[in-house]
């Protein structure tokens, strides 16, 4: 969870550095839909793929962070934790109970924003950009 966590705050980096004008990682929705950048492309070492209410974006070693936008936030579900891991090096494939219990143990570092859709809490912003800085 962690590292889904740190490969966010990574993504998210390299989409501001790659386009200055977001402000943050929810704003390349009304980018894209505007025009003023693709809606597929290329971040730095990341591809990225605006989709519907959200963004996938392909990291280093095809490791796959997918987020939804609600408002400001980006947010995530037990099915994009999936497929976060089954993109790693050496996948992974948790169990909902697993993932229940890997969330429940970061209710200091995440949200639950609503039902099974989580998000880094505000609070942790900062440490976010630090473990991307990291990565």
């Amino acid at each position: 969870m962690l590292g889904f966590v740190g490969d966010l705050g990574a993504a998210s980096t390299a989409m501001r550095e790659a386009f200055p004008t977001l402000e943050r990682l929810a704003d390349v929705l009304a980018h894209a839909r505007s025009g003023r950048i693709s809606r597929s492309g290329e971040a730095g070492r990341y591809s990225y793929l605006v989709h519907g209410a959200g963004c996938r974006m392909t990291g280093p070693g095809g490791i796959d962070v997918d987020v939804d936008f609600v408002g400001e936030a980006e947010v995530f579900d037990f099915w994009r934790l999936r497929c976060y891991g089954q993109s790693l090096p050496t996948p992974v494939d948790p169990t909902t109970e697993e993932l229940r219990a890997a969330v429940e143990s970061l209710k200091d570092l995440l949200a639950e924003v609503r039902p099974g859709w989580f998000t880094v809490s505000s609070n942790h912003d900062g440490l976010v950009e630090a473990d991307a800085s990291d990565a």
